[in-house]
């Protein structure tokens, strides 16, 4: 019986790569007939069957490896096939003059265009004029598009680019590959398109119950701190009561820290956190901030120190006072916070070759541990040795650090071991071009 390939393909002695075979034999044969009649029975005439023979094998056995091959390429060619006509995503081929190549049902569906009115079609920015091929114009040429956040660098392949649309109201990431031949010129594009509407929709919904939700507790939770100052400065409650409303006092200022934290980082994620840059005197800056953690940290036991060349001129870093203020007090915190007894913390610049400056802030603290370095910035993670020192946090800390350093084109980083210090440094530009010129969502 065949198999379902045999019987997809049609029966394989029966190919047209074998027919061809079936076809020399006979010829083969009467060639051997006609020498047979030609010379007799003589041994040179079994020296021509032999020959016919070795002939016949050879042949019937390079169509039989031709139409095996043809076969799975056939059965190749229809999974393949099929993969594409089933995928959920939509593909499009064009050649490097815009030529529409291929268009699956994915495509129909989304564009709302039939492949036989698209494919063998040349596309132009100008046909987004056209009510029909509007969309479809503007993903070919994202440019033209009222929203596009591009996720890739340009220039490199494959581009990932997000595109947003309000009428119709859709949300697509459009991956664009390019086709080459072996000396690298390139000879045509496919592009997948995944529409994300309701992804992205669930992700809103989400971040503006957060918004909300964050919106709606700061005023209790602030009333409730008003309230427990007041009571603690009460002299008419004894020391054990005073003790009792200090911690509560304390749990009130941790959960507004985690409240606000939850907000900053929906607002971050939604790409609506503000940012205003200007240049600003590193040195002068960090000094100020130094100086109110200062008290803090050595009320603590911990010496805090400031690592900067007094001889060096630093360059002006393109950054914004208000975001690069929480993101230093955000670091230093953590190294107030996860340090030793006696121990200490030191804060450099440096300024490397490029446009950019390295901030670092190194502390003789607890440490992370390999498993937690590539970790520390993920939302909400808090290493293990940070849950057995500190109870309370809420992980968004470095993760909203982060994107303030992203958010500024710099880059952040940590070196870490367990048990010997964490030293966190991050670059921010001297340059204005090398800061993103908008603020963008986040990629979901």
């Amino acid at each position: 019986m065949a198999t379902p390939d045999e019987q997809s393909t049609g029966s394989f002695w029966g190919v047209p790569e074998m027919r061809i075979a079936w076809i020399s034999l006979p010829f083969l044969a009467g060639v051997f007939i006609v020498n047979l009649i030609a010379l007799g029975p003589s041994p040179l005439s079994f020296i021509s069957l032999g020959l016919v023979l070795a002939v016949a094998v050879i042949i019937v056995f390079y169509a039989a490896s031709l139409a095996r091959s043809n076969r799975e390429v056939k059965i190749e060619r229809s999974e393949l096939k099929s993969i594409i006509f089933d995928l959920e995503d939509a593909l499009i081929l064009y050649d490097e003059n815009f030529k529409m190549l291929f268009f699956n049902p994915a495509a129909e569906r989304l564009f709302g265009i039939p492949s036989g009115k698209i494919v063998g079609r040349t596309l132009s920015p100008g046909d987004a004029q056209d009510p029909e091929r509007h969309l479809l114009t503007q993903v070919i040429f994202p440019s033209l598009a009222p929203v596009m956040t591009s996720r890739t660098e340009p220039g490199s392949y494959p581009q990932v680019v997000d595109i947003s649309f309000e009428t119709p109201n859709l949300e697509l990431r459009v991956k664009t590959n390019a086709i080459a031949d072996p000396s690298g010129k390139v000879l045509g594009f496919v592009k997948t398109i995944r529409d994300r509407t309701r992804d992205i929709a669930a992700i809103r919904s989400k971040n503006e119950f957060i918004t909300v939700a964050s919106h709606q507790l700061r005023t209790p939770i602030t009333g409730i701190a008003w309230a427990l100052e007041t009571l603690e400065k009460d002299a008419s409650i004894g020391e054990a009561d005073r003790a009792i409303v200090g911690n509560a006092l304390e749990a009130s200022h941790q959960l507004a820290n985690i409240v606000e934290d939850l907000l900053m980082a929906s607002k971050i994620e939604d790409g609506r956190f503000g940012y205003k840059f200007e240049p600003i005197d590193l040195v002068d800056f960090i000094n100020k901030v130094l100086g109110e953690i200062m008290p803090h940290a050595r009320s603590l036991g911990l010496a805090v120190y400031f690592d900067h060349p007094k001889e060096t001129k630093f360059p002006p870093a393109y950054a914004d006072p208000e975001k690069l203020t929480m993101l230093l007090q955000n670091l230093l915190d953590n190294a107030v916070r996860y340090n030793v007894k006696g121990g200490s913390i030191t804060v450099k610049i440096e300024a490397p070759d490029g446009p950019f400056l390295t901030v670092s802030v190194q502390d003789t603290g607890i440490g992370i541990p390999p498993e937690g370095l590539e970790k520390i910035f993920t939302k909400f993670y808090r290493a293990e040795n940070a849950l057995k020192s500190q109870t309370e946090g809420s992980g968004l800390g470095l993760y909203i650090a982060q994107n303030i350093v992203r958010a500024h084109g710099g880059k952040i980083w940590a070196d870490s071991q367990a048990g010997r210090g964490t030293v966190f440094s991050f670059t921010l530009a001297t340059d204005r071009k090398f800061v993103p010129g908008k603020e963008v969502p986040l990629e979901w």
